[in-house]
């Protein structure tokens, strides 16, 4: 398989500046220390999926746009594919849990992709994927084990090292399967990177820990975070997040709602549960903060009532 590089993510940067504005870093003081928000949930699809979505799909040759792809997710990569796949017309089909929020299934479907859904849990996305690209010879866009998906969501960090005018020292990120935090180490190798899970399904945290590939506990814990849900990460993220990223820390449900009402009275932001891990962690002092740390807040689509009742849990 191909692998990801720093040059690869310097090309896809370049690809996505020209048909997207940067999004805004946003100031922010956290334990007195003068951050940055990186507010990806401001982009078209309301997530940073769009990045991988669009360097993947573009870099398909002429034969491979004409079988169509099939992408596994849960709704923010669905939305970066479908969104990608309109714009170059390219037939996708997306595998989606039945429980995925509502608002990231219709807008999946809104942007004209086919959707599968399958059971969570209950069945293996992955097989049911599989039997559809047997049946359908697309291809695979993986929402993370993926090289040009990785450099794509890499392209955020030559963002943020624009907007700074140099690499931040420290960049959090929201992590599931390791795709957004393998490209930033590819981005911003003099950064020390920081994966942030959601507690009991820290699958890129305890694969680096061990040097191995680590399998969600059959009995792991409920989260709010639906897009950070990965049984594991793969080698493809793990071989470059070797000695490039910190082992991370996790995050509660009640840190995560913490973050959303934060940067919905603070930064005029609304966050979802997955989007808001990063900057729960730093609000939650999991980590010592130093000027121009850089938090990833990754998408805002999130049910409308649950963010209400997130923002006003009177």
């Amino acid at each position: 398989m191909r692998k990801p590089t720093r040059d690869g993510v310097l090309a896809a940067a370049a690809s996505i500046a020209k048909i997207l504005p940067p999004t805004p870093l946003l100031p922010v003081e956290i334990d007195g220390a003068k951050c940055w928000v990186k507010a990806e949930s401001l982009q078209p699809i309301g997530a940073f999926k769009i990045r991988g979505g669009w360097w993947r799909l573009s870099c398909l040759s002429e034969e491979e746009r004409a079988r169509g792809v099939i992408a596994v997710s849960s709704g923010n990569h669905a939305q970066g594919v479908a969104w990608a796949a309109g714009k170059l017309g390219i037939r996708a089909a997306i595998v989606m849990p039945r429980n995925a929020p509502k608002v990231k299934l219709e807008a999946t479907e809104a942007l004209g992709a086919e959707i599968i859904l399958y059971d969570r849990p209950g069945e293996d996305r992955d097989e049911v994927a599989a039997r559809e690209i047997a049946k359908r010879g697309a291809v695979l866009v993986h929402a993370f084990a993926d090289p040009w998906v990785i450099e794509g969501q890499g392209s955020a960090g030559i963002e943020i090292t624009e907007q700074l005018g140099k690499q931040p020292p420290m960049i959090l990120a929201c992590c599931g399967g390791g795709g957004l935090t393998a490209g930033l180490a590819l981005a911003c190798p003099d950064s020390k990177i920081v994966p942030v899970e959601p507690y009991g399904w820290d699958m890129v945290g305890q694969a680096l820990a061990k040097g191995a590939i680590v399998q969600v506990a059959p009995d792991a814990p409920e989260t709010i975070c639906d897009a950070l849900q990965p049984p594991a990460t793969k080698p493809i993220n793990l071989d470059v997040l070797r000695g490039r990223a910190e082992t991370g820390v996790t995050v509660t449900d009640e840190e995560v709602r913490a973050a959303q009402r934060f940067g919905f009275a603070n930064l005029g932001l609304v966050i979802e549960p997955g989007g808001a891990a990063a900057l729960a962690a730093a609000l939650a002092g999991k980590l010592a903060l130093i000027d121009d740390t850089t938090i990833m807040v990754t998408g805002r689509n999130v049910d409308p009532a649950s963010f209400a009742a997130t923002i006003d849990p009177r």
